[in-house]
């Protein structure tokens, strides 16, 4: 059974950094690409970040871009995001998605999401 369960959501000041991790498990985590989406209240599902099987590479959204990483460490079946510099518009669930393949985009597993909050 596939298993993802994210921790690290925190009351966040502006400014300030966090990093999330997500656990992974029922599958080869090494052979995926995996991903980060966020909802924001009251707001729809926005893809946030992925990284690649093999070599790694990754891709963000526009609105985090320079200020978020996606990691991964394969030996410990864990994916990260470290946030740094938070924006009033960041607060939101944030989840972990595994993807269908190595390279793909399409998400077929999904996580619980921590909260992730930035205070005012």
């Amino acid at each position: 059974e596939v298993q993802l369960v994210e921790s690290g959501g925190d009351l966040v000041q502006p400014g300030g950094s966090l990093r999330l991790s997500c656990a992974a498990s029922g599958f080869t985590f090494s052979s995926y690409a995996m991903s980060w989406i966020r909802q924001a209240p009251g707001k729809g599902l926005e893809w946030v970040s992925i990284i690649k099987s093999g070599d790694g590479s990754t891709s963000y959204a526009d609105s985090v871009k320079g200020r978020f990483t996606i990691s991964r460490d394969n030996a410990k079946n864990t994916l990260y995001l470290q946030m740094n510099s938070q924006e009033p518009a960041d607060p939101a669930v944030y989840y972990c998605a595994k993807t269908k393949c190595a390279a793909c985009l399409i998400c077929d597993y999904w996580g619980q999401g921590p909260p992730v909050i930035v205070s005012s």
